[in-house]
């Protein structure tokens, strides 16, 4: 099995950091955009897509910031972390996704992510 490689995206949002981030760290905010069902207990959540779960832990948060998720079924060094950044120049919300996927699956990965944030973006209103 080929190691997975670490990618990152981003993208401009027209969103506070505070909406923004309740998105990406409440189970409730999750699960309009991220997954059919989420469920949070004691820093474990649980994502449920067509009647199979998986469960990640979170890392680090930090509040209005960032946010670093880990699949319990996955490597320990692998994760994915939603981070939010304000422009300095044009004091623009910017989102960033770090991920990880093997090299030659990067381009599905990134098209799935593309499509839950257009999804993401379209319940927050930007």
């Amino acid at each position: 099995m080929s190691k997975k490689v670490l990618y990152t995206l981003e993208y401009p949002v027209r969103s506070s950091p505070g909406i923004l981030y309740d998105f990406l760290s409440s189970a409730s905010a999750l699960q309009e955009w991220f997954a059919d069902k989420v469920d949070d207990r004691d820093g474990i959540y649980t994502f449920g897509w067509n009647g199979t779960d998986e469960k990640a832990e979170v890392l680090e948060r930090e509040d209005n910031k960032h946010i670093r998720y880990r699949w319990l079924n996955g490597p320990k060094d692998e994760y994915f972390e939603f981070k939010i950044e304000k422009s300095e120049v044009t004091n623009q919300t910017i989102l960033i996704i770090t991920d990880f996927a093997e090299k030659k699956d990067i381009k599905d990965q990134t098209q799935l992510w593309e499509y839950q944030v257009k999804d993401l973006f379209h319940r927050i209103g930007s």
